[in-house]
Protein backbone atom coordinates (compact mmCIF):
# COMPACT_ATOMS: atom_id res chain seq x y z
CA UNK A 1 0.00 0.00 0.00
CA UNK A 2 1.44 3.38 -1.10
CA UNK A 3 0.57 6.00 1.48
CA UNK A 4 0.73 8.41 -0.95
CA UNK A 5 -2.37 7.13 -2.66
CA UNK A 6 -4.01 6.98 0.01
CA UNK A 7 -7.07 10.35 0.75
CA UNK A 8 -6.80 12.45 3.36
CA UNK A 9 -9.88 11.77 5.09
CA UNK A 10 -11.59 14.34 7.77
CA UNK A 11 -14.00 13.54 10.12
CA UNK A 12 -15.92 16.00 12.32
CA UNK A 13 -17.52 15.36 15.44
CA UNK A 14 -20.37 17.74 16.49
CA UNK A 15 -20.88 16.73 20.23
CA UNK A 16 -22.56 19.00 23.34
CA UNK A 17 -19.79 20.10 24.64
CA UNK A 18 -17.00 20.62 22.56
CA UNK A 19 -16.29 20.19 18.37
CA UNK A 20 -13.64 17.88 17.07
CA UNK A 21 -12.04 17.49 13.58
CA UNK A 22 -9.08 14.64 12.60
CA UNK A 23 -7.51 14.54 9.05
CA UNK A 24 -6.02 11.02 9.04
CA UNK A 25 -4.25 8.75 6.06
CA UNK A 26 -3.99 5.23 6.23
CA UNK A 27 -0.28 3.71 6.36
CA UNK A 28 1.32 0.85 4.68
CA UNK A 29 0.28 -1.23 7.50
CA UNK A 30 -3.61 -0.11 7.56
CA UNK A 31 -3.16 1.97 10.21
CA UNK A 32 -4.49 5.85 10.63
CA UNK A 33 -1.13 8.34 10.84
CA UNK A 34 -3.20 11.87 12.16
CA UNK A 35 -2.31 14.52 9.71
CA UNK A 36 -4.18 16.90 11.98
CA UNK A 37 -6.00 17.68 15.08
CA UNK A 38 -8.25 20.60 16.33
CA UNK A 39 -11.38 20.88 19.09
CA UNK A 40 -13.35 23.63 19.33
CA UNK A 41 -15.93 24.78 22.60
CA UNK A 42 -19.17 23.34 21.00
CA UNK A 43 -22.02 26.05 21.14
CA UNK A 44 -25.76 26.04 20.16
CA UNK A 45 -25.72 22.38 20.13
CA UNK A 46 -28.07 20.57 23.07
CA UNK A 47 -28.28 16.79 23.63
CA UNK A 48 -26.93 16.31 20.39
CA UNK A 49 -29.00 18.70 18.30
CA UNK A 50 -28.24 21.56 16.54
CA UNK A 51 -30.56 24.76 18.26
CA UNK A 52 -28.59 27.44 17.12
CA UNK A 53 -26.80 27.29 13.54
CA UNK A 54 -24.86 30.61 13.55
CA UNK A 55 -23.25 29.65 16.97
CA UNK A 56 -23.12 25.65 16.06
CA UNK A 57 -21.25 27.17 12.81
CA UNK A 58 -18.42 29.35 14.68
CA UNK A 59 -18.09 26.23 16.97
CA UNK A 60 -17.51 23.70 13.73
CA UNK A 61 -15.09 26.58 12.06
CA UNK A 62 -12.98 27.04 14.98
CA UNK A 63 -12.16 23.36 15.23
CA UNK A 64 -10.98 22.82 11.28
CA UNK A 65 -9.19 26.29 11.71
CA UNK A 66 -7.48 24.51 14.83
CA UNK A 67 -6.49 21.53 12.67
CA UNK A 68 -5.49 23.46 9.78
CA UNK A 69 -3.21 25.26 12.20
CA UNK A 70 -1.60 22.35 13.41
CA UNK A 71 -1.07 21.48 9.94
CA UNK A 72 -0.55 23.99 7.48
CA UNK A 73 -0.38 21.78 4.65
CA UNK A 74 -3.87 20.68 4.81
CA UNK A 75 -6.45 21.88 2.72
CA UNK A 76 -9.58 20.61 4.26
CA UNK A 77 -12.79 20.83 2.54
CA UNK A 78 -15.04 17.61 2.52
CA UNK A 79 -15.95 15.97 6.29
CA UNK A 80 -17.58 12.79 7.61
CA UNK A 81 -19.88 13.63 10.11
CA UNK A 82 -21.44 12.22 12.98
CA UNK A 83 -25.35 12.32 13.87
CA UNK A 84 -26.98 11.48 17.57
CA UNK A 85 -29.63 13.00 19.33
CA UNK A 86 -32.30 11.85 21.78
CA UNK A 87 -34.41 12.16 18.18
CA UNK A 88 -32.71 9.27 16.94
CA UNK A 89 -34.96 5.91 17.01
CA UNK A 90 -34.94 2.40 16.11
CA UNK A 91 -37.31 -0.37 15.39
CA UNK A 92 -37.16 -4.30 14.02
CA UNK A 93 -38.97 -5.14 10.62
CA UNK A 94 -39.13 -7.99 8.80
CA UNK A 95 -39.54 -8.41 4.90
CA UNK A 96 -40.20 -10.69 2.32
CA UNK A 97 -39.84 -11.10 -1.33
CA UNK A 98 -40.82 -13.20 -4.16
CA UNK A 99 -38.03 -13.43 -6.89
CA UNK A 100 -39.40 -13.75 -10.31
CA UNK A 101 -36.68 -15.19 -11.96
CA UNK A 102 -36.12 -18.51 -10.03
CA UNK A 103 -33.80 -20.10 -12.32
CA UNK A 104 -31.22 -17.45 -11.67
CA UNK A 105 -28.83 -17.32 -8.50
CA UNK A 106 -29.79 -14.70 -5.53
CA UNK A 107 -27.67 -11.71 -6.51
CA UNK A 108 -26.68 -8.64 -4.71
CA UNK A 109 -30.15 -6.56 -6.90
CA UNK A 110 -32.36 -8.72 -5.20
CA UNK A 111 -31.12 -7.94 -2.11
CA UNK A 112 -30.90 -4.20 -2.59
CA UNK A 113 -34.42 -4.39 -3.70
CA UNK A 114 -35.51 -6.31 -0.57
CA UNK A 115 -33.62 -3.25 1.45
CA UNK A 116 -35.60 -1.08 -0.75
CA UNK A 117 -38.71 -2.56 0.13
CA UNK A 118 -38.05 -1.62 3.84
CA UNK A 119 -38.47 2.13 2.79
CA UNK A 120 -42.16 1.68 3.12
CA UNK A 121 -42.30 0.56 6.73
CA UNK A 122 -44.36 3.25 9.08
CA UNK A 123 -42.38 5.88 11.10
CA UNK A 124 -43.99 9.03 12.75
CA UNK A 125 -44.99 11.89 10.63
CA UNK A 126 -41.83 14.48 10.82
CA UNK A 127 -39.33 11.60 11.09
CA UNK A 128 -36.84 10.28 8.11
CA UNK A 129 -35.54 6.80 7.51
CA UNK A 130 -31.65 6.97 7.83
CA UNK A 131 -30.77 3.49 8.01
CA UNK A 132 -31.97 -0.01 7.12
CA UNK A 133 -29.66 -2.51 8.37
CA UNK A 134 -30.59 -5.90 7.37
CA UNK A 135 -29.29 -8.85 9.70
CA UNK A 136 -30.16 -12.43 9.45
CA UNK A 137 -31.43 -13.65 6.48
CA UNK A 138 -33.67 -16.21 4.95
CA UNK A 139 -34.38 -18.63 1.79
CA UNK A 140 -37.36 -20.68 1.22
CA UNK A 141 -37.50 -22.76 4.26
CA UNK A 142 -33.64 -21.33 5.56
CA UNK A 143 -32.75 -19.68 7.92
CA UNK A 144 -30.26 -17.50 9.85
CA UNK A 145 -28.11 -17.10 6.57
CA UNK A 146 -25.35 -14.46 6.85
CA UNK A 147 -25.10 -13.92 3.13
CA UNK A 148 -27.93 -15.53 0.78
CA UNK A 149 -26.05 -14.30 -2.40
CA UNK A 150 -25.04 -17.01 -4.86
CA UNK A 151 -27.80 -19.51 -3.19
CA UNK A 152 -31.20 -20.52 -4.92
CA UNK A 153 -34.42 -19.87 -4.02
CA UNK A 154 -37.83 -18.21 -4.48
CA UNK A 155 -38.96 -16.23 -1.44
CA UNK A 156 -36.16 -14.36 0.22
CA UNK A 157 -36.53 -12.29 3.11
CA UNK A 158 -34.96 -10.88 6.44
CA UNK A 159 -35.09 -9.31 9.52
CA UNK A 160 -34.07 -5.36 9.32
CA UNK A 161 -32.69 -2.77 11.80
CA UNK A 162 -34.23 0.42 10.47
CA UNK A 163 -32.77 3.85 12.10
CA UNK A 164 -34.84 6.83 12.35
CA UNK A 165 -34.16 10.50 12.73
CA UNK A 166 -36.13 14.03 12.96
CA UNK A 167 -36.32 15.33 9.46
CA UNK A 168 -35.48 19.23 10.55
CA UNK A 169 -32.45 18.01 12.80
CA UNK A 170 -30.68 16.39 10.10
CA UNK A 171 -31.22 19.45 7.59
CA UNK A 172 -29.61 21.76 10.70
CA UNK A 173 -26.57 19.93 11.18
CA UNK A 174 -25.78 19.65 6.72
CA UNK A 175 -26.88 23.53 7.29
CA UNK A 176 -24.04 24.15 9.79
CA UNK A 177 -21.29 21.89 7.85
CA UNK A 178 -21.76 24.13 4.54
CA UNK A 179 -22.00 27.32 6.36
CA UNK A 180 -18.59 26.69 7.71
CA UNK A 181 -18.06 26.31 3.62
CA UNK A 182 -17.45 21.78 3.93
CA UNK A 183 -18.61 19.47 2.38
CA UNK A 184 -20.44 16.61 4.49
CA UNK A 185 -19.16 13.47 1.95
CA UNK A 186 -21.85 11.17 4.69
CA UNK A 187 -23.40 11.62 8.19
CA UNK A 188 -22.74 8.37 9.83
CA UNK A 189 -24.39 7.13 13.46
CA UNK A 190 -22.13 8.11 15.99
CA UNK A 191 -22.87 4.78 18.44
CA UNK A 192 -22.10 2.80 15.20
CA UNK A 193 -19.00 5.53 14.57
CA UNK A 194 -17.70 4.98 18.14
CA UNK A 195 -18.32 1.01 17.48
CA UNK A 196 -15.71 0.58 14.77
CA UNK A 197 -13.21 2.46 16.70
CA UNK A 198 -13.51 0.61 19.55
CA UNK A 199 -14.31 -3.00 18.86
CA UNK A 200 -12.32 -5.64 17.09
CA UNK A 201 -13.24 -9.37 15.42
CA UNK A 202 -13.17 -10.75 18.41
CA UNK A 203 -15.85 -8.21 20.22
CA UNK A 204 -17.78 -8.65 17.20
CA UNK A 205 -18.15 -12.57 17.43
CA UNK A 206 -18.59 -12.74 21.06
CA UNK A 207 -21.06 -9.90 21.37
CA UNK A 208 -20.39 -6.43 23.35
CA UNK A 209 -22.63 -3.20 23.33
CA UNK A 210 -20.69 -0.23 22.92
CA UNK A 211 -22.14 2.35 25.02
CA UNK A 212 -20.63 6.04 24.39
CA UNK A 213 -21.21 8.30 27.40
CA UNK A 214 -21.19 11.84 25.69
CA UNK A 215 -21.93 15.37 26.92
CA UNK A 216 -25.72 15.53 25.91
CA UNK A 217 -26.34 11.55 25.35
CA UNK A 218 -25.34 8.30 25.83
CA UNK A 219 -25.28 6.51 22.48
CA UNK A 220 -25.49 2.31 22.13
CA UNK A 221 -25.06 0.17 20.07
CA UNK A 222 -25.24 -4.13 20.24
CA UNK A 223 -23.80 -6.57 18.66
CA UNK A 224 -24.22 -10.57 18.95
CA UNK A 225 -22.72 -12.85 16.57
CA UNK A 226 -21.44 -10.28 13.93
CA UNK A 227 -24.92 -8.71 13.32
CA UNK A 228 -25.84 -4.89 14.89
CA UNK A 229 -29.21 -6.12 16.89
CA UNK A 230 -29.68 -2.91 18.48
CA UNK A 231 -29.66 0.96 18.91
CA UNK A 232 -30.53 3.67 20.84
CA UNK A 233 -29.70 7.22 22.24
CA UNK A 234 -30.64 8.21 26.20
CA UNK A 235 -31.07 11.70 26.54
CA UNK A 236 -28.71 11.94 29.33
CA UNK A 237 -24.49 12.74 30.07
CA UNK A 238 -21.96 14.34 31.15
CA UNK A 239 -23.86 17.86 30.88
CA UNK A 240 -26.51 16.25 32.93
CA UNK A 241 -24.12 15.54 35.93
CA UNK A 242 -22.63 18.42 35.98
CA UNK A 243 -25.91 20.30 36.58
CA UNK A 244 -26.66 17.68 39.13
CA UNK A 245 -23.45 18.85 41.00
CA UNK A 246 -24.56 22.25 40.37
CA UNK A 247 -27.94 22.21 41.75
CA UNK A 248 -27.25 20.06 44.70
CA UNK A 249 -24.18 21.67 45.76
CA UNK A 250 -24.89 24.62 45.21
CA UNK A 251 -21.96 26.45 43.25
CA UNK A 252 -21.01 27.71 40.09
CA UNK A 253 -21.65 25.47 36.59
CA UNK A 254 -17.52 25.67 35.84
CA UNK A 255 -16.90 24.87 39.60
CA UNK A 256 -18.82 21.78 38.87
CA UNK A 257 -17.55 20.59 36.11
CA UNK A 258 -14.02 21.31 37.92
CA UNK A 259 -14.98 19.16 41.03
CA UNK A 260 -16.23 16.35 38.33
CA UNK A 261 -13.27 16.00 36.69
CA UNK A 262 -10.50 16.63 39.33
CA UNK A 263 -12.57 14.91 42.01
CA UNK A 264 -15.21 12.99 41.13
CA UNK A 265 -16.00 9.38 41.42
CA UNK A 266 -19.20 6.48 40.47
CA UNK A 267 -18.80 5.07 43.72
CA UNK A 268 -19.00 6.93 47.09
CA UNK A 269 -17.51 3.76 48.98
CA UNK A 270 -13.91 4.36 47.18
CA UNK A 271 -14.30 8.29 47.71
CA UNK A 272 -11.74 9.49 51.25
CA UNK A 273 -14.34 10.73 53.50
CA UNK A 274 -11.96 13.09 55.28
CA UNK A 275 -11.46 15.05 51.83
CA UNK A 276 -13.03 18.34 51.69
CA UNK A 277 -12.82 20.59 48.43
CA UNK A 278 -12.13 24.43 48.81
CA UNK A 279 -14.82 26.80 46.85
CA UNK A 280 -13.93 30.40 47.07
CA UNK A 281 -16.51 32.90 48.17
CA UNK A 282 -17.97 35.18 45.80
CA UNK A 283 -17.47 38.69 45.94
CA UNK A 284 -15.86 38.66 49.57
CA UNK A 285 -17.80 35.95 50.75
CA UNK A 286 -16.22 33.15 53.02
CA UNK A 287 -14.89 30.11 50.89
CA UNK A 288 -16.98 27.04 51.22
CA UNK A 289 -15.93 23.43 51.82
CA UNK A 290 -17.94 20.65 49.82
CA UNK A 291 -17.46 16.67 50.94
CA UNK A 292 -16.19 14.36 47.88
CA UNK A 293 -17.71 11.61 49.44
CA UNK A 294 -21.40 14.10 48.57
CA UNK A 295 -20.20 14.49 45.25
CA UNK A 296 -19.75 11.12 44.65
CA UNK A 297 -23.46 10.80 45.63
CA UNK A 298 -24.57 12.67 43.05
CA UNK A 299 -22.41 11.39 40.29
CA UNK A 300 -23.79 7.92 41.50
CA UNK A 301 -26.95 8.83 41.31
CA UNK A 302 -27.02 10.14 37.64
CA UNK A 303 -24.76 7.36 36.38
CA UNK A 304 -26.79 4.81 38.36
CA UNK A 305 -29.89 5.95 36.21
CA UNK A 306 -28.53 6.33 32.99
CA UNK A 307 -27.23 2.67 33.27
CA UNK A 308 -30.48 1.41 34.36
CA UNK A 309 -31.79 2.66 30.79
CA UNK A 310 -28.69 0.66 29.47
CA UNK A 311 -29.57 -2.48 31.48
CA UNK A 312 -33.42 -1.78 30.44
CA UNK A 313 -32.85 -1.97 26.78
CA UNK A 314 -30.45 -4.74 26.62
CA UNK A 315 -33.17 -6.63 28.37
CA UNK A 316 -35.77 -5.20 25.70
CA UNK A 317 -33.41 -6.45 23.15
CA UNK A 318 -32.92 -9.73 24.66
CA UNK A 319 -29.39 -10.09 25.07
CA UNK A 320 -28.70 -9.33 28.85
CA UNK A 321 -27.22 -12.84 29.55
CA UNK A 322 -25.64 -13.11 25.94
CA UNK A 323 -23.10 -10.40 25.20
CA UNK A 324 -19.99 -12.79 26.27
CA UNK A 325 -18.08 -9.77 25.06
CA UNK A 326 -19.35 -7.86 27.80
CA UNK A 327 -19.75 -3.87 27.99
CA UNK A 328 -17.24 -1.40 26.28
CA UNK A 329 -17.16 2.30 27.86
CA UNK A 330 -16.35 4.86 25.63
CA UNK A 331 -16.75 8.71 24.79
CA UNK A 332 -15.40 11.12 27.11
CA UNK A 333 -17.90 9.75 30.08
CA UNK A 334 -16.22 7.02 30.50
CA UNK A 335 -12.96 8.18 31.88
CA UNK A 336 -15.07 8.92 35.43
CA UNK A 337 -13.18 7.10 38.04
CA UNK A 338 -14.56 3.85 39.15
CA UNK A 339 -17.11 3.88 36.64
CA UNK A 340 -16.58 0.24 35.16
CA UNK A 341 -16.89 -1.35 38.66
CA UNK A 342 -19.85 0.49 38.70
CA UNK A 343 -21.37 -0.82 35.60
CA UNK A 344 -20.71 -4.01 36.55
CA UNK A 345 -22.57 -3.54 39.76
CA UNK A 346 -25.40 -2.90 37.79
CA UNK A 347 -25.38 -4.90 35.10
CA UNK A 348 -23.94 -7.85 36.24
CA UNK A 349 -21.82 -7.69 33.32
CA UNK A 350 -18.32 -7.56 32.50
CA UNK A 351 -17.03 -4.51 31.72
CA UNK A 352 -13.88 -2.36 29.93
CA UNK A 353 -13.07 0.97 28.76
CA UNK A 354 -12.67 1.03 25.14
CA UNK A 355 -9.89 3.23 23.02
CA UNK A 356 -8.83 3.89 19.60
CA UNK A 357 -5.75 2.49 20.04
CA UNK A 358 -5.11 -0.17 17.67
CA UNK A 359 -6.57 1.84 14.48
CA UNK A 360 -3.54 4.72 15.23
CA UNK A 361 0.31 4.57 14.53
CA UNK A 362 2.37 5.05 17.31
CA UNK A 363 3.99 8.28 17.72
CA UNK A 364 5.06 11.83 19.40
CA UNK A 365 1.19 12.95 19.85
CA UNK A 366 -0.39 9.52 19.68
CA UNK A 367 -1.06 9.83 23.24
CA UNK A 368 -3.68 12.95 22.97
CA UNK A 369 -5.94 10.98 20.84
CA UNK A 370 -5.70 7.46 22.18
CA UNK A 371 -8.37 8.70 24.25
CA UNK A 372 -12.27 7.45 24.64
CA UNK A 373 -13.36 11.10 23.80
CA UNK A 374 -12.05 10.75 20.00
CA UNK A 375 -13.32 7.25 19.52
CA UNK A 376 -16.17 8.98 17.20
CA UNK A 377 -13.59 11.02 15.60
CA UNK A 378 -11.48 8.19 14.40
CA UNK A 379 -14.15 6.20 13.88
CA UNK A 380 -15.86 8.65 11.06
CA UNK A 381 -12.32 8.16 9.41
CA UNK A 382 -12.55 4.69 9.53
CA UNK A 383 -15.85 4.92 7.90
CA UNK A 384 -14.49 6.90 5.15
CA UNK A 385 -11.74 4.73 4.16
CA UNK A 386 -14.26 2.27 4.08
CA UNK A 387 -15.93 3.82 1.37
CA UNK A 388 -13.53 4.81 -0.52
CA UNK A 389 -11.91 1.05 -0.93
CA UNK A 390 -15.20 -0.14 -1.59
CA UNK A 391 -15.66 2.50 -4.17
CA UNK A 392 -19.29 3.96 -2.04
CA UNK A 393 -18.00 7.34 -1.04
CA UNK A 394 -20.75 9.95 -2.36
CA UNK A 395 -22.42 12.85 -1.15
CA UNK A 396 -25.39 13.22 1.15
CA UNK A 397 -26.77 16.37 -0.84
CA UNK A 398 -26.92 18.85 -2.78
CA UNK A 399 -27.78 22.08 -0.91
CA UNK A 400 -26.56 25.43 -0.32
CA UNK A 401 -23.54 27.31 -2.10
CA UNK A 402 -20.68 25.06 -1.25
CA UNK A 403 -18.24 23.83 -4.83
CA UNK A 404 -18.97 20.03 -4.91
CA UNK A 405 -16.19 17.75 -5.82
CA UNK A 406 -16.23 14.64 -8.13
CA UNK A 407 -17.18 11.42 -7.79
CA UNK A 408 -12.90 10.66 -5.38
CA UNK A 409 -9.89 8.96 -6.52
CA UNK A 410 -6.28 8.10 -5.62
CA UNK A 411 -5.90 11.22 -3.92
CA UNK A 412 -2.00 12.38 -3.59
CA UNK A 413 -1.66 14.22 -0.37
CA UNK A 414 0.24 17.16 -0.15
CA UNK A 415 1.57 16.23 3.78
CA UNK A 416 4.67 14.38 3.79
CA UNK A 417 5.36 15.11 7.62
CA UNK A 418 2.84 14.64 9.86
CA UNK A 419 3.30 17.48 12.87
CA UNK A 420 0.00 17.48 15.06
CA UNK A 421 0.04 20.24 17.46
CA UNK A 422 -0.54 19.83 20.92
CA UNK A 423 -4.11 21.57 21.60
CA UNK A 424 -5.28 18.65 23.64
CA UNK A 425 -8.60 20.28 25.42
CA UNK A 426 -8.58 21.73 28.81
CA UNK A 427 -9.32 19.09 31.32
CA UNK A 428 -12.94 20.42 32.43
CA UNK A 429 -13.72 19.27 28.70
CA UNK A 430 -11.96 16.27 28.27
CA UNK A 431 -14.63 13.60 29.44
CA UNK A 432 -17.49 15.12 29.06
CA UNK A 433 -18.26 14.95 25.22
CA UNK A 434 -19.52 12.27 23.23
CA UNK A 435 -16.82 10.88 20.93
CA UNK A 436 -19.50 10.04 18.86
CA UNK A 437 -19.65 4.82 12.68
CA UNK A 438 -17.30 4.17 10.98
CA UNK A 439 -15.30 1.96 8.29
CA UNK A 440 -13.12 -0.36 7.93
CA UNK A 441 -11.68 -1.29 11.25
CA UNK A 442 -7.49 -1.13 10.46
CA UNK A 443 -5.55 -3.26 11.93
CA UNK A 444 -2.07 -4.99 10.49
CA UNK A 445 -2.81 -6.08 6.85
CA UNK A 446 -6.49 -5.88 7.82
CA UNK A 447 -6.42 -8.01 10.06
CA UNK A 448 -10.15 -8.33 11.71
CA UNK A 449 -11.33 -6.20 8.75
CA UNK A 450 -13.44 -8.69 6.85
CA UNK A 451 -16.10 -9.39 9.49
CA UNK A 452 -16.83 -5.82 10.54
CA UNK A 453 -16.93 -4.90 6.77
CA UNK A 454 -19.39 -7.74 6.22
CA UNK A 455 -21.93 -5.72 8.69
CA UNK A 456 -20.41 -2.16 7.33
CA UNK A 457 -21.29 -3.22 4.11
CA UNK A 458 -25.43 -3.31 5.06
CA UNK A 459 -25.45 0.04 6.43
CA UNK A 460 -25.80 2.22 3.11
CA UNK A 461 -29.32 2.13 2.04
CA UNK A 462 -30.73 5.24 4.15
CA UNK A 463 -27.35 6.59 4.62
CA UNK A 464 -26.83 7.95 1.29
CA UNK A 465 -30.68 9.70 1.62
CA UNK A 466 -29.98 11.74 4.55
CA UNK A 467 -30.63 15.24 2.88
CA UNK A 468 -32.78 13.92 -0.16
CA UNK A 469 -35.76 15.95 -0.18
CA UNK A 470 -38.92 14.25 -0.44
CA UNK A 471 -42.94 15.68 -1.64
CA UNK A 472 -46.08 15.20 0.24
CA UNK A 473 -46.98 12.34 -1.72
CA UNK A 474 -44.20 10.53 -1.38
CA UNK A 475 -44.69 11.41 2.74
CA UNK A 476 -47.64 10.05 2.83
CA UNK A 477 -47.02 6.80 1.06
CA UNK A 478 -44.28 6.14 4.20
CA UNK A 479 -46.79 7.31 6.66
CA UNK A 480 -49.49 4.24 5.17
Amino acid sequence: MNTKEQPIIVGLDIGTTKVVAIAGRKNEYGKLEILGFGWAESQGVNHGVVLNIEQCTRSIDAAINACLKSNPNLDVKEVYVGIAGKHIKSMQTRGDRVRTDTDSEICKEDIELLIRDQQQTYIPAGDKIIDIIPQEFTVDGTTNIVDPVGMSGVKIGANFHVITADRNAIRNITRCVERATLVPRDLILQPLASALAVMNEDDLEAGVAIVDIGGGTTDMAVFYEGILKHTCVIPFGGVNITEDIKLGLNVLRAQAEQMKVHYGSALPGEANPNAFITIPGLKGLPAREISVTNLAHIIEARMVEILDHVLLQLRQAGLEKRLFGGIILTGGGSQLKNLRQLTEFVTGIGTRIGLPNEHLTAGEHSKILMNPSYSTCIGLILRGYHEYETGSMRFVGDHGNVERGKQPKAVEPTVEVAPVADTTPAVADDWNDSSETGGQVAGDKGKGSQKINGWLDKVKIGIFKFFEEIDDQDLNKIKN
